[in-house]
């Protein structure tokens, strides 16, 4: 299933918008930092530069020559005698700045390259000399180099965290299509699964109906097998009808109305009669005393016991036997299918509740059991699944009960001979293991 589902091309479609999402938001928060950062940069960078100016020009006007501020180196050109502030760089002044400044007497600032060290320059006349003054941008350079490195530092982090928030909008963004691609697949496949037994019963009545009416061409003596077709043609409308509204049925809460388990089983056994009698099946209808009315909409119940019915149908040969019981508790009602076909390995019975679980007892997919088992959900009830291989399995739900009561039931048998035939409603004719409708 998965190898599938990474070839599917909705699925690549699905994955190729999540990762332009991904990137597209990434992208986008990426950005965002990075005019960030540039905005601080440039910030800091222009407030170090007017301070700097600042602090050079005050240095410049009013600093003594001996006793400069931090940083700050002052040179003093008179008569073509230079004096400098204790410390200073043999590298330094800028004597072509200071010449120039002695001759037009023009203030100039620039930033200067001497030795390599960065410099400030501030050249100007301070009364009757030309002085110079120059700070060392040593540590403003260096603060804005680390500044520079924290950025970038930042923009990697913005970008690995765009990534990581991009992938979780996408997955969010992207996963109500991914929920309708599975329910468009889910209803197909349901549709293929709740369509098959419906058809392939009108399939085997027509055949019948065609062999009588050909033997006995008398309308009357085939109008029995023309009522069964109708009642079946209606049947799979209301199929239809149901999945149509299955998203209906999984939204509520619980599903309203009630429904009577033992008349939907006498229904369900009679519809697949004429399937069982072409197969060699014997379908046995065991059906306990008291009220077995539920809480449920009876046309998803009825789905419930026929998927239960042609599952059992397709595994048992001919010759075998299928058992429906139907008994009410206290509180519940239980209904159990049973037969003696190819049975299941007892591990496998959540896997063949699950859709495409491929066990080899669904015959498929496994897309009615798990209908059931979705059914089941939104009743508010239970199915259980036992059985070994080559003896057999049993299929067994429960349901809240609506109304108790204490009229008994009868049970019966539908042969392959016959469509159905009165046994009597004593326990002694119940099938063994099977009288008590338990698992």
């Amino acid at each position: 299933m998965t190898a599938s589902r990474s070839f599917d091309p909705e699925r690549r479609l699905l994955v190729r918008a999540r990762r332009r999402i991904t990137l597209q938001v990434a992208a986008v928060f990426s950005l965002a930092i990075a005019l960030l950062g540039a905005l601080v940069y440039c910030v800091v960078v222009d407030e170090q530069d007017a301070t700097a100016r600042r602090d050079l020009a005050v240095a410049a006007m009013s600093a003594p020559l001996d006793h400069p501020p931090p940083c700050v180196w002052l040179f003093e050109l008179r008569a073509n005698t230079m004096r400098s502030s204790p410390g200073a760089p043999e590298t330094l002044p800028v004597r072509e700045t200071l010449d120039r400044v002695a001759a037009d007497g023009r203030t100039r600032v620039d930033v200067a390259e001497v030795g390599g060290h960065t410099y400030l320059v501030r050249t100007q006349r301070r009364g009757e000399v030309s002085l110079q003054a120059v700070m060392d941008l040593y540590y403003p350079v260096t603060e804005r180099r680390r500044l520079l490195r924290t950025l970038c530092a930042a923009e990697v982090a913005a970008l690995l965290a765009g990534l990581l928030i991009g992938q979780v909008l996408a997955r969010r963004a992207i996963a109500p299509l991914g929920d309708a691609l599975d329910r468009q697949r889910r209803f197909t496949a349901d549709v293929s699964h709740e369509l098959r037994s419906p058809l392939a019963r009108l399939h085997v009545r027509a055949q019948l109906a065609a062999r009588r009416l050909r033997r006995e061409p008398d309308p009357l003596l085939v109008a029995g097998d023309v009522d069964r077709l109708v009642t079946g043609i209606g049947q799979l409308g209301e199929v239809i009808e149901d999945l149509l509204l299955s998203t209906q049925l999984r939204q509520r809460r619980r599903p309203s109305g009630t429904a009577d388990l033992a008349a939907l089983a006498e229904e369900s056994a009679e519809a697949e009669a004429a399937r069982a009698r072409q197969r060699g099946v014997t379908i046995d209808l065991r059906l306990g005393p008291g009220d077995h009315v539920v809480r449920g909409a009876q046309a998803a119940l009825r789905r419930v016991i026929s998927a239960l019915l042609d599952n059992a149908l397709r595994h048992t040969r001919a010759g075998g036997h299928i058992w429906v019981t139907v008994c009410s508790g206290p509180e519940t009602v239980q209904l159990t299918v049973r037969d003696d076909g190819v049975g299941l390995d007892p591990r496998d019975g959540e896997r063949l509740l699950a859709r495409h679980a491929g066990v080899p007892h669904t015959g498929g997919l496994g897309i009615g059991l798990a209908l059931v088992s979705e059914v089941m959900d939104a009743h508010g009830g239970t199915i259980e699944v036992d059985g070994r291989p080559g003896a057999g399995a049993t299929f067994g739900i429960r349901l809240p009960r609506a109304a108790p009561d204490s009229a008994p039931r009868l049970s019966r048998i539908f042969l392959p001979q016959q469509v159905r035939s009165e046994t009597g409603r004593t326990p002694e004719a119940t099938a063994p293991g099977h009288g008590d409708g338990s698992l």
